[in-house]
């Protein structure tokens, strides 16, 4: 019975997941629109640092600066816990690239008439999804998976992250979000196959 309502939970936690992205489709025009009206010259400037500091080589130094404090201090639950963060980050980044090249859609701030080009690498026709916000996603999904406070704290990051694409015309609401589900996908994945408490073996003494 567990098993039937696990498989169940999955069902709707999958359907969730392709309903909110679908929907967020129906958005980008608006949000489109917001970012074209709000375009303000020292965010923009803020914004640009706050994404260059924040792209994946960042995250993976964060990571192994961090791994490395966990392994000095004896904690090798931690230790682990960091570098499969930075393994989740390359997953989702690295599936976020394969979508990138095979979709080929076009950047907001290009004008052209073809939304979808098909498989392309040049960069401005690698919108969806967002690379940023997908690995950043990633990277501190796995928080949620070990510890929801610790995760809930560094949540704002990658909804910054994810803001900032958006806000520089480097991504449509869609990216971002699409993005966003990959991210935790991974993480998920990843803090499941090797994170998972593995409980101990009980002996079981025989009586003679």
């Amino acid at each position: 019975m567990s098993q039937r309502r696990n498989w169940w939970i999955w069902i709707v936690v999958i359907a969730a997941a392709a309903l909110v992205v679908a929907a967020s489709f129906y958005l980008d025009k608006a949000v489109h629109d917001w970012q074209h009206e709000h375009r303000w010259k020292n965010i923009q400037v803020l914004s640009r640092n706050v994404t260059r500091l924040t792209d994946w080589p960042a995250h993976a130094v964060i990571g192994l600066v961090c791994a490395g404090i966990a392994w000095w201090k004896g904690n090798k639950r931690w230790t682990r816990v960091f570098l499969m963060m930075i393994l989740a980050g390359a997953l989702s980044g690295a599936t976020a690239y394969t979508l990138k090249i095979s979709t080929g859609r076009v950047r907001p701030a290009v004008k052209t008439e073809s939304g979808w080009g098909g498989p392309d690498k040049r960069q401005n026709y690698q919108s969806f999804p967002s690379g940023h916000t997908a690995f950043s996603s990633a990277f501190f999904g796995v928080l949620l998976f070990v510890s929801w406070r610790v995760g809930l704290l560094c949540l704002p990051i990658p909804l910054f992250v994810g803001f900032t694409r958006i806000f520089l015309g480097a991504h449509y609401f869609s990216d971002v979000v699409c993005a966003f589900v990959i991210g935790l996908l991974c993480a998920f994945i990843v803090a499941t196959l090797f994170l998972k408490e593995r409980k101990p073996a009980i002996e079981l003494e025989t009586v003679a």
